[in-house]
């Protein structure tokens, strides 16, 4: 599996990347694993501000559908549209062309308070 360390990671599996204060967020490559072949991301959350631990969409595999949560406060900003037509590149490329939303980072420095990519790797073998 592959936890790139330029990324923070979430109990719930989730990824995100920090770039200034807009970040980018997805699932990450175990996660994807767990779930299966991912058939529909719905994300109707474009627009709204967020707090930490709310939901943001949910994403649908063929046999079960999990809730999305932020990890920080933020401003949910885009949705990636390629996953309206390829849904599977969440499981291709988790972390590339796979993301789910670009969000606006409501306070940067909370990112720091996430899992680093070793933490995650510990709390995953677990």
């Amino acid at each position: 599996m592959n936890f790139p360390e330029n990324l923070k990671y979430t109990k719930d599996h989730e990824w995100i990347r920090l770039e200034g204060d807009v970040a980018y967020m997805g699932i990450t490559d175990f996660a994807q694993k767990e779930l299966g072949e991912i058939v529909y991301v719905d994300v109707d959350t474009v627009g709204d501000t967020l707090n930490a631990d709310d939901a943001f969409g949910s994403i649908e595999a063929v046999k079960t559908v999990s809730d999305l949560f932020t990890p920080v406060a933020v401003e949910v900003l885009e949705v990636n549209e390629a996953l309206e037509d390829a849904p599977e590149l969440v499981n291709e490329d988790p972390y590339g062309k796979g993301w789910i939303v670009k969000v606006k980072v409501i306070e940067p420095s909370e990112v720091e308070g996430l899992l680093s990519a070793a933490a995650y790797q510990d709390l995953i073998k677990q």
